[in-house]
């Protein structure tokens, strides 16, 4: 059966705002949400393909939305930029109201070894993965109190993981990625019990290693990985699991996608 926009489906009326939506997972979870009557605010740096060397752009994640019948509107920001994440949420509100669900998915990565991180690209990593998923729930939280509800659900990675003795095969370079995603997963599950009296749900969830135009320009799949490839539609489910599950139950948890889908009985949907 192929995949279809039901526009009275259970996120009928919730608005969510996924960023990092131009490509990859962020554009997945975005049609996912959508295809469920969610209306969806897209974000990223990219609306047009002379912008990036990677292909993918707002502007045809929008379009793909709309085309299938789905609501999307799109916002050019760069998160690196806190005057543009406020600028993000007052377009948001304009477009649509006030999320009840985040998705913090935007990243900018490079993998570098310790002893040569330059400062500039550790402060942009962190200011993008870190400070960026937390401003924008603090510009959310507020309306998502008011209605005692909502969902914060913030992309990690196996990376956040420590590396295990002896060290072996291990690549070099992710050191700062891997502390990106470890900081991503505390503020998940500490944020998670400062708003668990508000019926407000927040979690992290680790795609696995997905076939995304992010992936292959790392070079992060090859001979040696290639068989832990996971499909992009897994990560998309289970976000969309997390947002529609009851909060007090499907909160302050560190997922991985294939197995928390396993865990919950649920194949994957098909993609707009």
């Amino acid at each position: 059966m192929a995949a279809v926009v039901n526009p009275n489906g259970t996120l009928a009326g919730k608005v969510a705002l996924i960023t990092g939506a131009s490509r990859g997972i962020g554009a997945a979870v975005a049609a996912r949400l959508a295809m469920e009557g969610a209306k969806v605010v897209c974000t990223a740096r990219t609306t047009d393909q002379a912008e990036s060397r990677l292909p993918g752009t707002l502007t045809e994640t929008v379009e793909r939305i709309n085309r299938a019948g789905g609501k999307a509107v799109g916002v050019k920001a760069d998160l690196a930029q806190a005057s543009d994440r406020e600028r993000l949420y007052e377009e948001t509100l304009a477009a649509y109201g006030s999320p009840d669900i985040l998705v913090n998915n935007a990243a900018v990565t490079f993998f570098i070894p310790i002893e040569t991180f330059p400062s500039k690209r550790f402060d942009l990593m962190m200011e993008v993965q870190v400070w960026a998923a937390l401003h924008l729930s603090q510009l959310v939280l507020p309306k998502m109190r008011e209605r005692k509800g909502g969902a914060i659900i913030t992309l990690s990675s196996g990376a956040a993981i420590h590396p295990a003795r002896p060290f072996e095969g291990v690549r070099p370079g992710g050191t700062v990625y891997g502390m990106c995603k470890a900081a991503l997963e505390r503020f998940s599950t500490g944020l998670a019990s400062e708003v668990y009296a508000d019926n407000i749900s927040v979690n992290a969830i680790s795609p696995g290693l997905v076939d995304t135009p992010g992936v292959a320009v790392h070079g992060l799949i090859n001979e040696n990985t290639k068989h832990r490839v996971s499909p992009i539609e897994n990560i998309a489910e289970a976000c969309y699991q997390i947002a529609t599950r009851d909060p007090k139950a499907m909160t302050g948890r560190i997922d991985h996608a294939a197995p928390f889908l396993a865990e919950l009985g649920i194949t994957p949907s098909e993609l707009i």
